[in-house]
Parts: C-alpha cells; structure tokens; sequence
C-alpha cells in the first residue's frame, strides 16, 4: 500500500513537475496577449541558407512523428535571407509543399547548398533538384504559376512580419509562444519543449 500510495502521488504531481521545467522568459517567450490558437500549431521559420536551420533538420524530422495527430506543422519560409535567390527558395518552398514532396525535395535543397557547396542560381537550377527527385517537369511548372503556390509565399510573407521574424529558425507555437533556442540543450529538451507548449492553455 505504501507503494502504491507513492506511485499515486508521483502521477498525481507529474504535471506540476513537467510545468515547472519549463519557464516563460528561460525556455519560451509569449509574443501575443490572444489566447492560443484553437488548432494545435508548429510553424517554423526558416531559410534553406539558414546553416542553423540546416543543423535543426535532424531535430524537426525527430519531433514531428512525436507531436499529436491533432497538431498541425507547418514549414514557413523567408525571403529576408539571399536577397533574390531568397525569393526563389520560398517560391520552391511553396511548390514542395503544393506537390507534398518536403520530405525529398527539402532535404535535397539544403545538401545542395550546405553540403555541396553548390551555387543556386535561381528558380531554374532548384527546377531541375525537383526533377532529379521525381517530380515531373509538367507538374512542376504547373504548380510553380498556380495561384495556391503564389497565395502561400504571400501568406508566409505576411507571418513572418506579424510575428516580426528577424533571425532563424524560429519556432512559434499555437500563435502564442516562441521557443528560445537557446535554451535547447539536446534533442529531447526540444521535442517535450515544443509539446509542452502545444498543450499549453494559457
């Protein structure tokens, strides 16, 4: 019985624990005084030049079968990296996630520039990366004059001044909470850092 009274206790305080290891100002920052948004939400910002966001990868690919089916994770590029060639990675950005082919064509991105050292000249030469993953040309070209791929790239531009990005990655949390990388020591402090503000309440 005294066992099991301990057991009962250490459920019964376990949330308190989990909440008292993480700390508004140390681990995160509230940037809005709305309440959270109603659907669970991971959006990450970031730039394929990004090199921080490319050491980031193996953290996000670890994080997301982790979240809930019930939250939403989302890609957001921006522009304010690279000058043009900034432009044409959000463009490309918005067609990988029109044609759901992120989890070939982005990490085939980031190796073309951080691993091959390769010089992306413009739109053209990220075309030929999505073909070299099986992307058909058609649907390429299809997706890259669409009005949805041009709606998407407007939309990331508009979050990433309401939510004033300045440096990357940034991750924003049900509209609501910013994660400090800072305080991000391993992978396993970001995965219950990210899902403990995505059940956040308040």
């Amino acid at each position: 019985m005294k066992k099991l009274a301990v057991v009962l206790l250490a459920l019964v305080l376990s949330p308190f624990t989990q909440a008292a290891e993480f700390s508004e100002g140390t681990h995160y920052t509230v940037i809005s005084n709305k309440a959270p948004t109603k659907q669970k939400q991971v959006v990450e910002f970031f730039s394929f030049l990004c090199p921080a966001c490319y050491r980031f990868e193996p953290l996000v690919d670890n994080l997301k079968p982790k979240l809930g089916a019930d939250v939403k994770f989302t890609k957001n590029h921006v522009e304010f990296m690279g000058g043009n060639l900034g432009k044409d990675l959000s463009h490309a950005s918005a067609i990988a996630q029109l044609l759901k082919v992120e989890d070939k064509v982005n990490p085939a991105i980031f190796n073309a520039i951080h691993q091959e050292r390769r010089r992306i000249s413009g739109i053209d030469e990220l075309r030929t990366i999505f073909l070299d993953h099986g992307v058909e040309a058609k649907k390429f070209d299809g997706a890259a004059k669409s009005f949805m791929v041009k709606g998407n790239i407007s939309k990331m531009n508009h979050n990433s001044k309401k939510f004033q990005i300045r440096g990357v990655p940034t991750f924003i949390i049900n509209g609501k909470y910013q994660v400090n990388n800072k305080a991000i020591s391993n992978a396993k402090v970001f995965e219950d850092l990210v899902i403990y503000l995505t059940n956040k309440k308040d």
